[in-house]
């Protein structure tokens, strides 16, 4: 028996006590963050099902007519239910009232050739007396649009010699001879004219056309040929031709201090880096903003999308860029970053809640203002964000600095984005030449993206460079208001007589806003 200490039977419950609770404690905190990730799980089922069946637009349910949420939209004082019958019938009748006719979707264009058409009667005797009738008058009945489609000409390049006869008869020498020099073709020995190769590009890159499309068109007008041959000439007359106008426009471009930057995936089957087709690769874009001249949009082709690409790509360039909040935007030397407030607004939007709401109140209301300073210089728009935005900023990261999200539900994942990105966000309160977010990049990446859908891969990387540069003169062409297939025909048919490799200054003469594209190719 022992008197002092306990009995081995005491010891052994205590040892087993403590283990109970330290597995208890475990359980507790397992089913902790169990539930966080079931909350952060079922966040993500009814985001997900708010995609998949409901609206697709950004805009808030909550937002007023100005644009802006409001902060009070669960306050009851603030409801604007109590409408009598007498004012919901006022307001139906105004409606009806207000309700202009519909216009016409379907018009030509002013300028289109105008066939008359004209339909007289089958006699003009009067059926009453004999006598010959007079016309007292017209009346165009109605008008309509006729198609006339297009046709293939074989064009053939003679060259003419001329001798002169009377040095040849009274002189030892031989006769002076002149001879017709042809125009220099866009591809040597093909059959593939200036009007042909921007049609074929035209069509991919505007019209968004896969080329073995296109195959059975160019039949049917009179042209045999393949796709495998129309992708040679996309990229020979990509190479040769408006690769020289896309590097004067990346030289002009890094001389700008504002950009905006964005990067969405695509596909090579061919891959120099050894990876699988599968692999994605990527397309980067690049635009200028309008305040600093003419808006120029430049594509990049890459197999990665790591910083390297970034680098190589604005080497030697100082200034801010305007961007999302993926890792490679960052520690540039000579480079500031502005990041997105419709990204930030995103975040709020899927947090589908009270709080949720008031973050995208914040940024509705950052945006109204935007609005109202759209029109004003640089300069001024600085000022106006100094005196209104400015305080909407710091007093929303105030909020959501001292407000406790935690946990991996849609609420914290907003916050922890909006405070991580607080330096960049507030980079736009301090330069009026940057803008709130970067939608005109991804308005810009657009048209890439609606052609990957169509047509799907690029084999080569060679196809893949050739892609970024046509869609980099597209849209850039589209941005100066300049009619891209007229604007390619002229290129093809100019710059291969010109010796741009000796004069590359002659290119100034056809970017998309000189005089000269502005005169011949302007929509």
């Amino acid at each position: 028996m022992l008197v002092n200490g306990s009995s081995p039977n005491e010891k052994q419950y205590e040892k087993l006590i403590r283990l109970l609770e330290k597995q208890l404690a475990n359980t507790n905190e397992q089913n902790k963050e169990l539930t966080k990730q079931i909350e952060s799980l079922t966040q993500q089922v009814q985001h997900l099902t708010k995609l998949l069946y409901g609206s697709k637009t950004e805009k808030s349910k909550y937002n007023t007519l100005d644009g802006q949420g409001s902060l009070f939209e669960d306050d009851p004082s603030f409801s604007d239910s109590e409408h009598t019958e007498e004012q919901s019938q006022q307001t139906i009748s105004y409606t009806v009232v207000r309700r202009v006719q519909k216009k016409r979707n379907d018009s030509l264009h002013h300028g289109v050739e105008t066939e008359e058409v004209h339909h007289y009667p089958k006699n003009t005797v009067c059926d009453c007396c004999q006598h010959s009738m007079n016309e007292i008058g017209s009346v165009i009945v109605r008008e309509e649009a006729k198609f006339i489609p297009a046709k293939m000409m074989k064009v053939q390049h003679i060259e003419h010699a001329f001798e002169c006869k009377n040095c040849k008869s009274h002189s030892s020498q031989s006769a002076n001879i002149k001879r017709g020099k042809a125009p220099q073709p866009a591809i040597q020995r093909s059959i593939a004219s200036p009007s042909v190769l921007a049609k074929v590009i035209y069509d991919k890159f505007a019209q968004y056309l896969p080329l073995y499309r296109q195959v059975k068109e160019w039949n049917r007008y009179g042209l045999d040929t393949n796709d495998k041959n129309l992708s040679n000439w996309v990229i020979r007359a990509s190479h040769d031709w408006l690769l020289p106008i896309y590097d004067r426009m990346k030289m002009m471009m890094m001389s700008k201090s504002v950009l905006h930057v964005d990067e969405t995936y695509g596909q090579i089957i061919n891959r120099s880096d050894g990876k699988s087709g599968q692999t994605n690769a990527y397309n980067w874009v690049y635009r200028s903003v309008p305040s600093q001249g003419p808006t120029m949009t430049l594509f990049q082709s890459s197999l990665s999308r790591a910083r390297s690409v970034l680098e190589s790509f604005i080497k030697g360039y100082s200034g801010t860029i305007v961007c999302d909040g993926y890792s490679a935007y960052g520690k540039l030397e000579g480079v500031t970053f502005a990041n997105c407030w419709a990204h930030v607004r995103r975040y709020w939007l899927k947090a589908d809640s009270k709080n949720g709401r008031i973050g995208v109140s914040y940024c509705d209301e950052l945006y109204r203002l935007e609005r109202k300073f759209k029109q004003l210089s640089p300069s001024k728009r600085r000022k106006k964000r100094q005196k209104f935005s400015k305080p909407i900023v710091e007093k929303f990261l105030e909020w959501v600095e001292v407000s406790p999200f935690y946990g991996k539900n849609a609420l914290a994942k907003a916050a922890e984005y909006t405070l991580n990105r607080a330096k960049g966000l507030k980079a736009f309160l301090d330069d009026g030449r940057i803008e709130i977010d970067n939608n005109p990049a991804e308005n810009a990446i657009r048209p890439n993206v609606v052609g990957r859908k169509n047509w799907l891969f690029s084999v080569s990387e060679a196809g893949a460079k050739a892609n970024a540069i046509c869609l980099s003169i597209a849209e850039t062409a589209k941005s100066n208001g300049v009619d891209f297939y007229e604007y390619l025909k002229k290129l093809l048919a100019d710059l291969p007589n010109l010796g741009i490799q000796q004069n590359p200054e002659i290119l100034d003469q056809y970017m998309p806003w000189s005089k000269i594209i502005q005169a011949e190719c302007r929509k």
